[in-house]
């Protein structure tokens, strides 16, 4: 069952290293902004999925964190959210990782989900197609007498 969440609040995400990020909903408007930034429009084709998956996750990612805890300069200090600060956080692979694994895939199962087949029916021949076709014959031809 697809459990809708109405409030569409933002709320905080676990990233670990004692980093946590508060980031919007994943909203369908917020993946179509994402597809459409320029930086992963202009991928040449042929990029490979993992530079994609970069790229597209640090995009998002630019779009859903508004805030966070646990980040900060050279010194220690706590530093703002910035765009070039999201991509450096985000260069950090576990931190990456556990960004897309909480926040992007679940976005995605719920498309898959609504991209999935039926269930096969059950039972040993359920579901099942003939594959058995008719011998074939030749053809008689009247004689004429």
């Amino acid at each position: 069952m697809l459990r809708l969440n109405l409030a569409r609040e933002p709320h905080w995400l676990d990233l670990g290293l004692g980093v946590r990020v508060r980031v919007e909903p994943l909203t369908t408007a917020l993946m179509v902004a994402a597809r459409s930034d320029p930086t992963v429009r202009g991928l040449p084709e042929g990029t490979s999925d993992d530079e994609i998956a970069v790229v597209f996750g640090k995009a998002l990612a630019e779009r859903a964190i508004l805030d966070w805890e646990g980040v900060g300069d050279a010194d220690g200090s706590p530093t703002p959210v910035t765009p070039e600060g999201i991509a450096a956080l985000l260069d950090i692979w576990p931190i990456f990782e556990k960004f897309q694994m909480g926040y992007v895939a679940k976005g995605l199962e719920l498309e898959q989900e609504k991209n999935a087949s039926a269930p096969s029916p059950t039972g040993s021949g359920a579901g099942a197609t003939a594959i058995a076709r008719p011998a074939k014959g030749r053809a008689r031809t009247a004689r004429k007498s």
